[in-house]
């Protein structure tokens, strides 16, 4: 598992650009995205694979970090991908589809070496069964769950609530492996913000700490399900206020209890917004 500095401010949004677009890494970078990660794997065709994995070495820099999502191990292209692009200076980390082999993610964390961040897409029935022991492989920074192939692969056709029974495994498996937050799957709608900032939303009371995006349109929205609402801010405030107040005495707000449990989660929402004003504006 990967060493987190306990400062960092984790992204909330990650968005796709295809590696065979080029005069759209610019944009995606200045899109307000958190992260951009450059898809080399399902959003290149075959006869553009290499000329796309050529492409973006000679466009990555150390001063504009980005994400890399290969191809899967057993693909023509995905020793070559990991070999030109695994120790370059502007690389932030790899997306690893179909990842369901902690000697697979331990094999790349030592080419690479030790500043470079993995993030396993969980989208398979292996994958799902292996969860814990990917999540603990060396450098895995966070588990994403990549919902559209996962269910591909099992066979179904469930609604984003049912897919609600997997999603508390990421959250579990990161949080006994020691790292960040998971990142949910992508939301294909493009044009009805409510829906896709209730999709963040119930992502985060899953314990995601973030999502995967396809489009510009969809970072403000993610961002928004992501972030405290001012009425979460305001009893968090006034949970703090009234344990300060109580002088270690038992106390209520809102009719609730306030004990430390409470009083933690009170901080961690008032710090996490904090951490994310100013920073990803």
């Amino acid at each position: 598992m990967a060493v987190l500095d306990s400062q960092a401010v984790l992204p909330r949004s990650y968005l796709f650009v295809p590696g065979s677009r080029p005069e759209r890494f610019a944009k995606a970078l200045n899109s307000g995205a958190d992260a951009v990660i450059i898809d080399l794997e399902d959003a290149v065709s075959e006869s553009e694979k290499n000329s796309a994995r050529l492409g973006l070495y000679d466009w990555m820099n150390e001063k504009t970090k980005v994400f890399v999502r290969i191809n899967a191990r057993g693909t023509p292209w995905y020793e070559d991908d990991i070999a030109v692009l695994g120790q370059h200076p502007g690389l932030a980390g790899l997306v690893i589809p179909k990842a369901c082999s902690p000697g697979e993610l331990e094999s790349i964390a030592n080419r690479c070496g030790e500043y470079v961040a993995l993030l396993p897409i969980i989208e398979s029935a292996a994958g799902y069964d292996a969860i814990h022991d990917v999540a603990q492989a060396t450098s895995v920074q966070r588990l994403l769950f990549g919902t559209i192939d996962f269910q591909l692969d099992l066979g179904t056709q469930l609604t984003e609530k049912e897919l609600n029974t997997f999603r508390c495994q990421f959250a579990l498996a990161s949080r006994v492996a020691g790292i960040a937050s998971p990142v949910d799957g992508v939301t294909t709608v493009l044009d009805d913000p409510a829906m896709l900032e209730e999709a963040a939303r119930q992502s985060r009371r899953f314990g995601f700490g973030a999502k995967l995006c396809v489009h510009p349109r969809q970072i403000a929205p993610v961002h928004a399900g992501f972030t405290a609402s001012a009425s979460e801010c305001d009893w968090a405030r006034r949970v703090l206020q009234a344990a300060e107040a109580s002088g270690g005495e038992a106390t209520v707000v809102d009719g609730e209890m306030i004990d430390v449990p409470v009083i933690l989660r009170a901080r961690s929402i008032l710090y996490s917004q904090e951490q994310h004003v100013g920073v990803f504006a």
